[in-house]
C-alpha cells in the first residue's frame, strides 16, 4: 500500500466518497453493484489505497459514469485546490500550463492520464500514455451517457470494442457507439500516446 500524498489520488478518495454519498448508497451497496470489495472501497475513500484504472472503472460504472469523467472532475477540484494554495498562478486565464496539469498514474499498469481541456469546457479531451504491455478493461456501463472518440496519436493501440478488435496506427479514429465492454492494450514493445474526446450526455 502506497502513502499517499498525491493532491489528485486525494482527491479521487474524496470524489468517489461523494458520489457514493449523493447516491446515498452504503459501502456495501457499492460494493455489490461494482464487484470492488467494501474493503478496499473503505481503503480508497479514506485515501489508504490508491486504485487501478481496472478498479475505476468498476466503480464508474457502478456510478453510471466514464471513468474520463469521474477524473475529470477530480482534476478540476485538484487544480482547484491548487488555484487555492497559489493564488496567483494562471487560473481563469484560459491558459493551462503542462507542469500545473495534474497527471493520474495508474498503481497497476503504469497508464498515464493529463486531462487537457478545463472543467468548464463543454468537451473533455485527454492525453494518454499506455505502457508497452499493458492491458486496461473496462465494463460497458463505464460508457453509459458518454459520446467518445479515441484518437491515436503515436505508437499503436489495440483497441476492443466488444465482440471487435480494432488495430490503430497513429492518426487513426475510432468513435465509440452504444456502451460496450472494451479494453485498451499496448501489444508493442513502445509506449502508445493516444487522446480521448468526449462529449457527456444525461448525468444519472
Amino acid at each position: 500500500m502506497s502513502n499517499i500524498v498525491d493532491p489528485l489520488v486525494r482527491q479521487i478518495a474524496i470524489r468517489v466518497r461523494a458520489e457514493r454519498e449523493r447516491r446515498r448508497w452504503t459501502l456495501a451497496q457499492l460494493a455489490d453493484a461494482s464487484g470492488v470489495s467494501q474493503a478496499m472501497i473503505s481503503r480508497i475513500e479514506r485515501g489508504e489505497s490508491s486504485p487501478t484504472a481496472v478498479v475505476l472503472g468498476k466503480l464508474s460504472a457502478a456510478f453510471r459514469l466514464s471513468v474520463a469523467s469521474l477524473l475529470a472532475l477530480t482534476e478540476a477540484e485538484a487544480e482547484a485546490e491548487a488555484a487555492r494554495e497559489d493564488p496567483g498562478g494562471a487560473a481563469g486565464t484560459g491558459v493551462r500550463r503542462r507542469a500545473e496539469v495534474p497527471e493520474w498514474r495508474d498503481p497497476g499498469t503504469g497508464y498515464r492520464r493529463r486531462q487537457i481541456t478545463g472543467p468548464h469546457f463543454p468537451a473533455e479531451v485527454a492525453e494518454i500514455r499506455l505502457p508497452a504491455g499493458a492491458h486496461v478493461p473496462y465494463p460497458a456501463a463505464a460508457f453509459a451517457f458518454v459520446r467518445q472518440i479515441v484518437w491515436v496519436l503515436d505508437g499503436h493501440l489495440t483497441f476492443h470494442d466488444g465482440d471487435t478488435v480494432h488495430e490503430l496506427d497513429a492518426g487513426d479514429t475510432v468513435e465509440l457507439g452504444e456502451p460496450e465492454e472494451r479494453a485498451f492494450a499496448n501489444t508493442t514493445d513502445t509506449e502508445c500516446r493516444y487522446a480521448v474526446v468526449l462529449t457527456r450526455g444525461t448525468r444519472p
